[in-house]
């Protein structure tokens, strides 16, 4: 059973939401201080954690959608060296260092 149909995670956020500041709204204006109010002081939260839920999954949608920026750009004719900050940084030992760079530069002039 589907909650809305066609319903994405921006729907559901904004109709939330809505849901939320009006309920709120109401606590506010009316002063309930009974089982009501805290019962609905609690669907209010309920509301409220739902359309952050909601915001986040469209922000991560979005963020998948979109090539990553991060990424060095592959140029043709150039490899990369296949040796990254984290490994030398790991390595530590200069001769392991020096090493493992002339083992990459002897694979790169059979090649």
């Amino acid at each position: 059973m589907r909650r809305f149909p066609a319903s994405d995670a921006r729907t559901v956020a904004v109709a939330t939401a809505l849901a939320a500041f009006w309920l709120l709204a109401v606590l506010v204006v009316g002063r309930r201080q009974d089982l009501l109010g805290v019962a609905g002081a609690l669907l209010c939260v309920l509301l409220a954690t739902v359309a952050g839920v909601a915001v986040t999954a469209a922000r991560q949608r979005d963020a998948d959608a979109r090539p990553d920026r991060g990424q060095p750009s592959v140029v043709p004719g150039i490899e990369p060296s296949g040796i990254d900050a984290d490994t030398l940084e790991t390595l530590g030992d200069r001769e392991a260092v020096r090493a493992m760079r002339d083992r990459h530069r002897r694979d790169r002039r059979e090649r």
